[in-house]
């Protein structure tokens, strides 16, 4: 399967299915001499991982990152930092139902399409567990830029129509389409500070374009705004562009519709981004399908599932930032001869 490496310099490549004896990720081009150990991880891995609350799927998994390579003495060596997450709460016999038909809403008739045959457990690679081996790589991208005092976080914006910061009301209808064994939709948002002007790349690597393709290659996204994202397409470019001055000596905007993000490059204001999730497509409630042998069928899901994906989603758009970031930020380090030159100087 090609496809499970992401990023260019700093690159994570996961690993692993739903319900395999363990998932996990190796992350390739991390500088040396971070300090790391699987304490600093954790924290990111319980944001992800399931509460048991209202917002929550009750599969009950420690997610204990387990560091097999990489790290020597406290930190970073350079080589490739091996992780592994155990599955302890899988139960497969959930899923025995769906082994010879299509969930709607799923991956499963394209991955059949494509290959011929598919792990139905819990949708195998395909899965949103899956997402636990890019947090653990995400921690990491996350501690390298706190040591630049660059700043990213995302968090629960809306559930459905209603405001994430209305916890009640939130709650409230997340129980209401658990009783109609149904789901909702969400939205996260995610804010980066402190990011410098002028990384990323004006062409087909451009930071808003690398942030998109790691938005959407998380598996319930399905849509994405930068800054006023699709409400600038109704507004007039006076109204769009961000005006210049120079604030304590440095150039800075007075607004910020562009995200913090222009033709490809940051401009150095907060990055901000807006990330929409699809409802949980696996529910209870009964739905029309087909098997593989082409009959029509009545299916009925079963198996533990979030009702809402964006309340343990947050952390899996701030760590794939997080790494987008940090790969680009490493690859700016070649823009410029002169820096290049005076880093092998100091050295020489």
């Amino acid at each position: 399967m090609a496809g499970s490496g992401f990023g260019t310099v700093f690159r994570i490549t996961t690993w692993g299915e739903s319900h395999g004896k363990a998932l996990g990720v190796v992350v390739d081009g991390c500088p040396a001499g971070i300090p790391l150990s699987e304490e600093d991880i954790t924290p990111y891995m319980n944001r992800r991982r399931p509460n048991g609350g209202v917002m929550s799927t009750q599969r009950n998994e420690e997610d204990k990152v387990e560091i097999l390579s990489g790290v020597f003495d406290g930190k970073t060596t350079g080589t490739p930092i091996s992780m592994l997450i155990r599955n302890k709460d899988e139960r497969s016999r959930d899923y025995g139902n769906i082994a010879e038909s299509y969930r709607p809403g799923h991956a499963d008739y394209g991955f059949d399409a494509k290959y011929g045959f598919r792990d139905y457990r819990g949708g195998g690679r395909s899965s949103g567990r899956e997402t636990a081996g890019r947090v653990a790589a995400g921690a990491i991208a996350q501690k390298l830029l706190r040591m630049l005092g660059i700043e990213c976080r995302a968090v629960l914006d809306r559930v459905g129509d209603v405001p994430a910061e209305d916890s009640a009301a939130a709650e409230d209808l997340v129980r209401q389409c658990r009783e109609e064994q149904d789901s909702i939709g969400s939205v996260v948002r995610c804010t980066v500070s402190g990011m410098p002007a002028g990384v990323g790349d004006p062409v087909f690597e451009k930071l808003d374009a690398d942030l998109a393709k790691a938005m959407f290659s998380i598996g319930a996204v399905k849509g994405l705004d930068i800054g006023d994202g699709h409400r600038a397409a109704s507004a007039r470019g006076s109204e769009n562009n961000d005006s210049f001055y120079i604030k304590e000596g440095k150039v800075a905007a007075r607004t910020n519709h562009a995200g913090g993000i222009l033709g490809g490059l940051s401009d150095g204001e907060n990055i901000e981004m807006t990330v929409y999730f699809k409802p949980t497509p696996s529910i209870a409630k009964p739905q029309k399908s087909v098997n593989k042998a082409g009959e029509e069928i009545d299916l009925v899901i079963h198996g533990r599932h979030d009702p809402v994906i964006g309340a343990r989603a947050a952390v899996v758009v701030e760590c794939m930032t997080a790494v987008v970031l940090v790969d680009a930020l490493l690859r700016n380090m070649m823009s410029r001869a002169e820096e290049v030159v005076s880093f092998y100087r100091r050295r020489m």
